[in-house]
């Protein structure tokens, strides 16, 4: 062998070693702290996720419903709370009259019995409709959530009265800079520490910087810097570096797709709380068919043991009791039809039947 070749061959296998070792999650400090459950919505109501895309009414593929709370209301977000979540999502819509609810549509016709886009509503018109009137699970037959006593689209004052200790989420469904301002000052106005408590913001990247400018120390989850993130961290991780599109924001793990991380899990945790970055797993992607957020109770043994980052919660109702089972407030009614809701899922995804220990 040529002498070039020898020290090339020899130089590439130290580099490996190099990459393996500074890799190596078995040599990172044990991560402290706990696994963090973010409940999207609340607790909601599950639906289809086959074909759904921007103009799809999900309110008119739900599941069978196995309770009667609704997304983005305070009795759903005071649920998810009581069932384990460390931290609630919430959709934040800006109404005609200059004040923000907590909406996840840009128009009214879909969940609601109101017409038009919710920025052409008063608030007053906004809170006399019934957020549970378009949910349907056979197509229109009937409407099982119509007319529920607990259930009114509360602004984002109330929201953060109601729950002054819960870290939230506002995810600004707007691309309109002006509602963010106004979050600003809704949030300032309510006296409510955003940087010590954990609040996050989500949406467009330009949207959200007015609230990072008075937000600095908060976390946000721009598509674009997330993506962004995650991609460049791909690639430049194996060798022990954090892309500055990371810092200060959040990167996500699909489940099927934590062996690709490098340095995952405990080596890429300690590298990413150095820099300020929450990791966030979600559930497995790439099929066309699975939330973002966990739903199947069995997706909680493919979390690693010693992962302390941010875990995203579709169905905080059967995630929550899998997690914590002395959080379960299921009645047996509802036990035997949550059952029933995870086999369909499973079947529409092609999923077995998980083992029973």
């Amino acid at each position: 062998m040529k002498p070039w070749i020898y020290w090339t061959l020899n130089g590439l296998g130290l580099t490996l070693v190099g990459v393996f070792v500074a890799n190596a999650s078995w040599l990172a400090p044990a991560p402290r702290g706990h696994m963090k459950l973010i409940a999207h919505g609340g607790t909601d109501q599950q639906f289809d996720h086959r074909g759904v895309d921007d103009a799809t009414c999900t309110a008119q593929r739900i599941e069978p419903p196995v309770h009667d709370f609704l997304e983005n209301t305070i009795s759903g977000l005071q649920q998810a709370d009581r069932l384990g979540a460390n931290m609630v999502q919430v959709n934040v819509a800006a109404t005609g009259d200059g004040q923000l609810v907590l909406f996840s549509d840009w128009t009214l016709d879909c969940r609601t019995d109101g017409k038009g886009p919710v920025r052409k509503a008063t608030l007053e018109q906004v809170q006399a409709l019934d957020p549970g009137y378009g949910y349907t699970a056979d197509g229109g037959k009937t409407f099982p959530l119509r007319g529920l006593p607990t259930s009114r689209i509360p602004t984002v004052e109330e929201a953060v009265r109601y729950l002054p200790d819960v870290p939230i989420v506002f995810n600004l469904n707007s691309r309109n800079p002006a509602d963010a301002e106004l979050l600003v000052k809704v949030l300032k106005g309510t006296g409510r520490n955003v940087e010590k408590l954990g609040d996050g913001f989500s949406g467009n990247e330009q949207v959200l910087a007015p609230l990072r400018q008075a937000f600095p120390k908060a976390w946000f989850l721009s598509q674009q810097r997330v993506r962004e993130c995650t991609v460049r961290y791909l690639a430049m991780g194996w060798f022990t570096l954090v892309p500055d599109a990371c810092k200060g924001g959040a990167i996500m793990v699909p489940q099927n797709y934590q062996w690709a991380f490098p340095g995952w899990p405990d080596r890429m945790i300690a590298r990413m709380k150095d820099a300020n970055v929450r990791i966030v797993l979600r559930a497995p992607t790439g099929d066309g068919q699975t939330p973002v957020g966990l739903d199947l109770p069995e997706q909680m043994a493919d979390i690693p043991a010693s992962y302390t980052g941010y875990v995203w919660v579709d169905d905080i109702w059967t995630i929550g009791p899998a997690l914590q089972p002395a959080a379960n407030r299921r009645t047996p009614e509802q036990e035997v039809a949550v059952q029933k809701a995870w086999e369909q899922r499973r079947k529409a995804r092609g999923l077995p039947e998980p083992r029973v220990r």
